[in-house]
């Protein structure tokens, strides 16, 4: 299977499935002497662990990390960082009624036609499983950004249709939300609303906002490599995602070049841009202000009530999904979204070392 390494400079490869014996992430380009432990990553990993919400699947996964390679006395060698996240809790039984049968809004078709076999056991590479390698992977990266001064930050922005007020955006709530939203009015009226969806069998999408702050101006390519387009990439891949925009994203369409033109004005610190419709990007580098990244998701698509679906037969049949699934994947979706962001920014500012030779002569003179 192609398509599992993202990354260029700084490179994570993930393997592994939902109900195999685990799963893990190989990250090749972290720099030596990087200060790293386990504990590190499972920060990051504990995050997105099932079992820890009424809103998220009863599947009880410790999650725990293990770090196999590329970490002596406690800082990264420069070698490859491998990890690995054992299954423990896997109820594959409670797929085989889905063997010959393709489930609504998953991937078993398409998975079926491409290779002429499928693991249907919570649908394998396709499972929302597979995102905690790349959570232990961002975990790194997002530790090294910090060495550098950037930061990533992610959140809950909607729910359905509950969407947080940004004026009402709380950094201390945001820390101790089960909804990992920052907004304790809309939180309230998402779990009102998630409760409706589970009474009635059903599932919610959302949203996720990111920002990335501390960035310098420049990172990014003009031409195939925007950071745009990179961030893009890297978040359409993962799993339920069906929209990413940047800055005022399709709100830009409507606009007039007098509204989204981002004008500057002084500051104690100096000349600062008023807006920031562009959210931090231009010509598809950084722009030095605050990355801002809305990320969609679409329903949970496993739900317990019947639906029509079609089988390997050709045949339509009634199917009605049992088994461990989240009537909500977003809350846990957030660290998912920071992880990718933060691989994406790493491995676009270390390809940015060499544009200038300034930056070689720092390095080698």
């Amino acid at each position: 299977m192609a398509g599992s390494t993202f990354g260029e400079m700084f490179r994570i490869t993930t393997w592994g499935e939902s109900h195999g014996k685990g799963l893990g992430v190989t990250v090749d380009g972290c720099p030596a002497g990087l200060c790293l432990e386990e504990a590190d990553i499972q920060t990051y990993l504990d995050r997105r662990k099932p079992g820890r919400s009424r809103y998220a699947t009863k599947r009880s996964e410790s999650d725990a990390v293990e770090i196999w390679s590329g970490v002596f006395e406690g800082k990264t060698t420069g070698t490859p960082i491998s990890m690995i996240i054992r299954n423990s809790d896997q109820h594959s039984s409670d797929y085989s009624a889905l063997k010959d049968i393709y489930r609504p809004g998953h991937a078993d078709l398409g998975f079926d036609e491409k290779y002429g076999l499928r693991d249907y056991r919570g649908g394998g590479r396709s499972s929302g499983r597979e995102t905690a390698a790349r959570v232990a992977a961002g975990a790194v990266a997002a530790k090294v950004l910090g060495e550098l001064g950037v930061t990533v930050r992610a959140y809950t922005a909607s729910i359905g249709p509950v969407v947080c007020d940004p004026d009402a955006y709380d950094e201390a709530y945001l820390l101790q939300s089960e909804l990992c939203m920052p907004d304790a009015e809309a939180e309230a009226q998402a779990r009102a609303y998630l409760e409706e969806c589970l009474a009635e069998k059903d599932s919610a999408g959302g949203t996720v906002h990111c920002i990335v702050k501390g960035l310098p101006a420049g990172i990014g390519e003009p031409v195939f490599d925007k950071l745009d387009a990179r961030l893009s990439q890297a978040l359409f891949s993962i799993g339920a995602v069906k929209g990413v925009e940047i800055g005022d994203g399709l709100y830009a369409a409507v606009a007039r070049g007098s509204e989204n033109n981002d004008q500057y004005r002084e500051s104690q610190s100096g000349p600062v841009k008023a807006t920031n419709h562009a959210g931090g990007i231009l010509g598809g580098m950084s722009d030095g202000s605050s990355l801002l990244i809305r990320t969609a998701f679409k329903p949970t698509p496993s739900i317990a009530r019947t639906q029509l679906a079609l089988g390997r037969d050709g045949e339509i049949h009634s199917l009605e999904i049992s088994g461990r699934h989240d009537p909500v994947i977003v809350p846990r979706a957030v660290v998912v979204v920071e992880s990718m962001c933060a691989v994406t920014i790493l491995d676009l500012l270390m390809r940015n070392m060499s544009a200038k030779m300034d930056n070689l002569k720092k390095v080698y003179t």
